[in-house]
């Protein structure tokens, strides 16, 4: 049963633009990377800008529990230590795991 990891995070609205390309250029390319995923997809949450900051979704497909567990145990610490050093409180971020049970 494949298995989506969600993280939702809330950027400051004066780095997001910064955020988003690095995102974009170096942390989701690693996270892909560690060949755990087998597809992401980054969302902006419409709606959720506020003085807080502004709302994202990154989602990463893995094709099942024990790949996801590789992940945790051999990558995340590391990946997830890259971002809270580069963007020190300056973004608030929940994690959700959850199983597919269908796809269209």
């Amino acid at each position: 049963m494949k298995i989506l990891y969600n993280v939702t995070i809330k950027v400051e609205t004066a780095i997001h633009t910064e955020w988003l390309a690095w995102m974009n250029s170096v942390h989701i390319p690693d996270v892909m990377a560690t060949d755990c995923f087998e597809s992401y997809r980054l969302t902006r949450i419409l709606g959720d800008d506020d003085e807080h900051g502004v709302g994202f979704a990154i989602q990463y497909v893995a094709s099942d529990m024990d790949v996801f567990n590789k992940y945790q145990m051999a990558h995340a610490k590391r990946l997830q230590k890259e971002h809270r050093d580069r963007y020190p409180n300056r973004y608030v971020a929940f994690r959700t795991l959850m199983q597919i049970e269908a796809e269209g």
